[in-house]
């Protein structure tokens, strides 16, 4: 049997290829994604080690107990660390943000670390040039070089505490390995002495230091804790490195198990593929089968030689899939450098888990996906070898109450779990697993139910090309009418894929559409200027000058500043401009009357209120000063911070805050998006920091983010669809091969060979669209529960069908299945009459 089986195997090469094609597809998927996670992680772990590399002490400032709340690591604390015996060196370590001026003028937030003078302490990579040395030395990282078009020697200016330029020179740039996971577009590097003058904010958080020969890690940290008090946490540099990699693991989970859920959707869709293929292959082997069984094979011989097919098949497509896989992460790992800026070699970690789940996975699901036709197998009577000619018509009929019932429990609880997530509006999240894994559940219901489906769908699509095509379209109807199950299991593979598809895209438009009518609703001005870099305010002149524009109608600028509201504790405080209440600044209500706002008064969100009443008088402070307020208005809105009083107010509290965070404009009647756009640019040319967004703008972003995640997801659910119509040329390609005969019978009777070739396009096309056609409806469906389930209050989201979408998909399918077609339609149209009789 053994023999038998693999000569078999050679026998039928070609029918396994494309059935293999669909586990290849999906181990490389799998694996592919998983090569891509740990590449990613290796980047993560490598980026974290590099601040532990070299490091035999770690210092930073206690915070458990009180006497770290006011401690700050300055130049003395560095020079007293230094003078310790048994230290080789040691470095201050800061870091923060700080406004770069790029060439077109404009202000960016760009990351700022320290240099280490100790090279043994050195976290970063020299490129090219020097680091910097002296105070007006910048050093650059090479993809933000590359962004600002600056090299060695070249002059960039940063904003100082005062808002005033301050020119630096560039002294090198350097890299920090792969870097592709980076915390901010930008990245620098000053001395610590510059980075103490150029932000405030800012400051020194760690003391480095490398040990001298001879002088144990746990020796040198017991010498500087003793010399710098309970004020600092002094460790080891090995327990730093732990600590340090600890934040390492988290690494890139997220995308690699975002990526495993469409793997998984691909493997579930290739199993069905598999299954079908491995029924068609018996159902086509009967004779054969039965052949055996009459010169002894038993039963559990049967059984075993249908699993072995299917176990080398599985076995050789997961080495191809694994391959595969390898050439994925790889070009994967390219277009994330690549859409990163960085420029770092690709590598592909092959680790031993990665190999075995690759071969679990593509085995395993190809031999559990031939089990049921295995056991199908073993019921082939020895008798049948005597048959001349093989009945492979599907009596629907016989569908069993146990297939119908199935559904019903399925669909039912499906309905059930959908219900449930009803109830949990309150928890979005729990409400999104729920609904989504409820209408799962109900898809798999309408998949057991397919055999009772696709008989009457498959008429209805075929009733106009028969009007059309006449002979050729009326027997493709009765081909993929003939086998229900045959057909329900080979579009079922589709309907998979082109349900996901739909259900994602029909959210994410109503996604869109909810997402510009908050726009709309949050964003009642015209424009918004806010400053592009935290802590450089905008000057206070501009409103000045916008207000002056006969183009402007109204201009109301805000101050921000932190506060200590004495029952609540610390909060962002926002000082508006009373005018704007009402018409700019209109969120909603929970009590009160936000038009009370003035001399005197507070506002506060609702997630601060808790316990305090209207009324209530409120001790509002900040080291400059303080002033009791009463409380008139509790709002509930997100975009606004939790302490709302005029901007009067706010300056009485806090003197020292200068300056606008941010500037609403709102335009005349009658003036153009175009022309207040103009305005807002003109008046805003020579401030650095200044950032106009309109309305416009901010739904064009949204939109675009949608679709780009959009185009994501139909990019990781497309390969499912792919294999689905694997799927179907497959079947269709077996089918062929089945009917040799009746494909000749019908040439001898006058049918032509394009005709023929006519025939089986039709037959594709019309599972193809059958698929597609209950994929599209199902996902509609579940696309508005789903929009049901999510929609609230403050996201109200609509049903917004995507009909060109929808539309573009639906021809997809047809093109897709034609091409499907093109290949069995050779193949039977090049047969031969004669040769096609003569086949058993």
């Amino acid at each position: 049997m053994f023999r038998a089986t693999l000569a078999g195997l050679r026998a039928r090469t070609a029918r396994m290829v494309l059935s293999s094609i669909a586990i290849i597809l999906g181990v490389a998927f799998v694996s592919g994604t998983l090569i891509l996670g740990n590449a990613l992680n290796q980047q993560v772990h490598d980026e974290f080690a590099r601040q532990a590399k070299g490091v035999d002490v770690s210092v930073g400032i206690s915070h458990a107990t009180n006497a770290g709340d006011n401690t700050k690591i300055t130049q003395d604390t560095i020079d007293s660390v230094r003078k310790i015996p048994g230290v080789a060196g040691a470095d201050a370590r800061g870091g923060g943000d700080i406004a770069v001026i790029k060439p077109n003028g404009k202000a960016a937030s760009a990351f700022v670390a320290t240099i280490e003078s100790t090279p043994q302490l050195q976290e970063f990579d020299l490129v090219s040039g020097a680091f910097p040395k002296a105070d007006n030395e910048i050093g650059l990282d090479e993809r933000t070089a590359k962004s600002l078009g600056l090299g060695v020697g070249q002059k960039i200016s940063v904003l100082g505490p005062d808002d005033k330029p301050v020119p630096l020179t560039v002294s090198g740039t350097y890299s920090q390995g792969s870097n592709s996971l980076s915390l901010s577009d930008m990245q620098v590097l000053l001395t610590p002495s510059a980075l103490s003058k150029l932000d405030k904010q800012s400051g020194l958080y760690q003391i480095v230091a490398a040990a001298a020969p001879g002088v144990s890690q746990q020796e040198l940290a017991d010498r500087i804790s003793a010399q710098l008090g309970k004020a600092f946490s002094v460790q080891t540099g090995d327990a730093f490195t732990q600590d340090t990699l600890q934040h390492a693991g988290q690494g890139s989970g997220g995308l690699t198990q975002f990526m495993l859920i469409f793997a998984l959707i691909s493997l579930v869709v290739a199993s069905m593929v598999i299954y079908n293929t491995f029924t068609i292959l018996v159902a086509q082997r009967t004779r054969e089968l039965a052949l055996l069984r009459c010169i002894g094979a038993e039963r559990r011989q049967v059984f075993g030689s249908v699993l072995l097919e299917a176990f080398v098949m599985g076995l050789v497509a997961s080495v191809i899939g694994l391959a595969a896989g390898i050439g994925l992460a790889a070009l994967l790992e390219k277009a994330i450098g690549w859409i990163d800026g960085s420029a770092t070699s690709v590598s592909v970690p092959m680790t031993a888990s990665v190999v075995i789940a690759a071969f679990a996975i593509g085995v395993l699901v190809t031999v559990v996906s031939a089990v049921l036709p295995a056991l199908r197998a073993t019921k082939v009577a020895p008798l049948a070898a005597l048959r001349s000619q093989l009945d492979t018509h599907d009596d629907v009929r016989r569908t069993g109450v146990l297939r119908i019932i199935s559904a019903a429990v399925l669909l039912l609880g499906g309905a059930g779990i959908i219900g449930l997530g009803m109830g949990l509006k309150d928890q979005p999240n729990a409400t999104l697993f729920t609904v989504g894994g409820g209408t799962m559940v109900m898809l798999l219901g309408v998949i057991v139910l397919g055999p009772l489906i696709v008989g009457p769908v498959n008429k209805l699509l075929g009733a106009l090309p028969s009007l059309l095509f006449g002979v050729p379209a009326k027997l493709a109807t009765a081909n993929a009418g003939r086998n229900p199950r045959r057909t329900a299991a080979t579009t079922a593979a589709l309907v998979i894929g082109v349900t996901i598809v739909t259900m994602v895209t029909v959210v994410a438009n109503s996604g869109k559409q909810a997402a510009a009518a908050q726009v709309d609703k949050r964003f009642p001005a015209d424009f918004v200027v806010k400053s592009s870099v935290y802590d450089h305010a905008l000057p206070a002149d501009l409103a000045t000058n916008l207000r002056s524009n006969g183009k402007i109608a109204q201009v109301a600028p805000s101050q921000m500043a932190a506060v200590n509201v004495g029952q609540i504790g610390d909060e962002e405080a926002t000082g508006i401009d009373p005018s704007a209440i009402g018409t700019m600044v209109n969120p909603k209500m929970v009590s009160g009357d936000l038009h009370q706002l003035g001399p005197g008064t507070v506002a506060l969100n609702k997630q601060a209120a808790g316990t305090v009443k209207l009324g209530d008088q409120l001790v509002v402070s900040t080291p400059d000063g303080n002033k009791t307020l009463k409380l008139v208005a509790v709002y509930d809105a997100q975009q606004l911070t939790d302490v709302l009083v005029t901007l009067d107010t706010l300056t009485s509290v806090a003197p020292k805050a200068t300056g606008y965070y941010q500037i609403l404009v709102k335009v005349k009647p009658g003036v153009s998006t175009a022309d207040g756009q103009a305005v807002m640019d003109q008046a805003t040319a020579n401030i650095a920091v200044a950032d106009v967004t309109s309305a416009a703008a901010t739904k064009d972003q949204l939109n675009s983010q949608i679709d780009s995640l959009l185009g994501l997801m139909w990019a990781l659910i497309g390969l499912a669809v792919v294999i689905a119509l694997f799927g179907i040329a497959n079947t269709l390609g077996l089918s062929v091969l089945e009917r040799t005969r009746e494909s000749a019978l019908l040439r001898a009777l006058g049918l032509t060979k394009g005709q023929l070739r006519l025939m089986l396009v039709i037959e594709s096309v019309l599972m193809g669209v059958m698929g597609a056609l209950i994929g599209v409806v199902l996902g509609g469906a579940f696309a508005w529960v789903l929009i049901e389930a999510l929609s609230n209050p403050e996201l109200q989201l609509g049903l917004a069908i995507p009909g060109g979408q929808l539309g573009v998909l639906l021809l997809a399918a047809v093109i897709a299945a034609v091409l499907a077609a093109l290949m069995p339609a050779r193949r039977a149209a090049r047969m031969s009459i004669v040769a096609g009789m003569a086949e058993a």
